[in-house]
């Protein structure tokens, strides 16, 4: 039985259209099928820095090889942030050049410190909900008794969120 995982992209520091861009395509080597794949969107940032510059996001879709696990996936992804360039967190939420969250993998859910699955804050988030409602709008996340698309609806209005060309 085949199950998929979602990553949400961000950048708010560089050429972050391309670096998030150049992201999706080295996530293919992660998947056994087509990613699917969310429009790009320009967000407001969200509990960052005054003065953060504006984020590019997305979200894929990638159904892992045989033996991945949500951990290997994480290695897999933080490895990938420090090759574009990210370093340790100086202030909390401040800019990077690329951040890739595990929001979901199938219906597991794990509570260790290095990783909460489904991602803790991921139902409360435009940036992830709206790109996420593109390709998987009858989404139920792990503890959620609601699709991704009613939690959408169900979001305050908030920042700047826009889909880009």
């Amino acid at each position: 039985m085949s199950f998929y995982a979602f990553i949400a992209l961000g950048s708010n520091l560089g050429d972050s259209r391309r670096i998030i861009e150049q992201a999706i395509i080295r996530l293919r080597e992660f998947s056994d099928q087509p990613l699917m794949v969310s429009s790009l969107w320009e967000t407001a940032p969200v509990d960052c820095p005054p003065g953060s510059p504006m984020f590019v996001n997305a979200v894929i879709r990638l159904q892992p090889r045989p033996n991945e696990t949500p951990e290997s996936l994480l290695v897999k992804l933080q490895a990938m942030e420090k090759e574009a360039g990210r370093q340790p967190k100086k202030v909390l939420n401040e800019a990077r050049p690329l951040d890739l969250d595990l929001i979901a993998f199938g219906n597991e859910i794990r509570n260790t410190p290095q990783l909460i699955l489904p991602h803790p804050r991921a139902h409360q988030r435009r940036f992830v909900l709206g790109p996420l409602n593109e390709i998987a709008p009858d989404l139920l996340l792990p503890g959620q008794s609601k699709a991704v698309a009613q939690l959408l609806r169900e979001l305050p209005p908030s920042g700047v969120v826009n889909k880009l060309a």
